[in-house]
């Protein structure tokens, strides 16, 4: 099969390319200097010149705080960009995995985690412009699509918070991290390997919206803990702050983690624990620096 990974040039982009080709798998990855998805032309001519079976799209907008003030350009690279994409691919007859994001729920009144058919009622203008980018994959290309939503990205490539604890504990005494919101700390090579064994049951046995997300869940407040305790470092620098310390423009959900109810309709079972990814992440994150 031939596949072609959009957005290749980011964390997450990079890490799927690496990964199909250490399965010996035919893949093409473009940068966004490469292939601006929000191009209709530029698409037509990528999938003219490299014939994919099956296409990622790791591209987006992930300026969270920037689309506040510019909705309009995050809307064309996460919404009307995903739609070229699944246009192209229906025409060709290829799958697509478009990756989306825990901002199209609310964050708000919630203990447990959402499940992949709750209804989506996004905050911020990121959020808006990932949902519109899901649905307008799951409209062009029904039954040959897969919307992979995660959250809490890390991972040896492009900053993350968990680099920039592991910078802050060489460099500060103390560090003061939010402790009132909930997620799911995510190793982008653990999504990049579902995003591979994903890419031959499109179409078959996979369809529709899938959660990719590292199993249980913590606040950023012990995500900083833990990364200060595998360093060696003293967990209790870590001072716990309310989210009121850290105003944005975009809020930040409370509340994000994600339930993996249909990884076991497709016989896979759901991404390991945090607590087992980010030991074997941490040591690679620390020897490469940010691209």
């Amino acid at each position: 099969m031939r596949w072609l990974v959009t957005g290749a040039g980011g964390m997450l982009g990079r890490d799927v390319v690496e990964e199909l080709r250490g399965r010996g798998e035919e893949v093409t990855g473009l940068d966004r200097a490469a292939l601006d998805i929000t191009r209709p032309d530029a698409v037509e001519d990528a999938f003219a010149e490299h014939r994919p079976d099956i296409v990622v799209n790791c591209a987006a907008h992930t300026a969270v705080d920037d689309a506040e003030t510019d909705e309009e350009r995050a809307l064309a690279i996460n919404g009307d960009g995903p739609r070229l994409l699944a246009r192209a691919a229906a025409g060709q007859g290829a799958r697509l995995v478009h990756v989306s994001t825990d901002y199209v729920f609310s964050g708000e009144a919630r203990t447990t985690p959402y499940p992949e058919d709750h209804e989506p009622a996004p905050r911020t203008a990121y959020g808006r412009t990932k949902l519109a980018g899901e649905r307008a994959v799951l409209r062009e290309l029904p039954g040959a699509s897969v919307v992979l939503r995660t959250a809490w990205l890390y991972g040896v490539h492009g900053r993350s918070f968990v680099r920039t604890m592991t910078e802050l504990e060489a460099r500060r005494d103390t560090v003061d991290v939010v402790d009132d919101q909930r997620g799911q700390p995510t190793w982008s090579a653990d999504v990049a390997e579902r995003v591979a064994d994903l890419g031959p049951r499109i179409g078959t046995d996979a369809s529709g919206i899938l959660h990719a997300t590292n199993s249980g869940e913590t606040t950023w407040y012990d995500l900083a803990r833990e990364v200060f305790r595998l360093l060696g470092a003293d967990p209790d620098r870590v001072r716990p702050v309310g989210s009121a310390a850290f105003v944005r423009p975009a809020p930040r959900p409370a509340y994000s983690a994600l339930a993996h109810g249909r990884w076991q309709h497709l016989g896979l079972p759901p991404l390991r624990d945090w607590r087992s990814a980010l030991p074997e992440a941490l040591p690679r994150i620390r020897k490469e620096s940010p691209a």
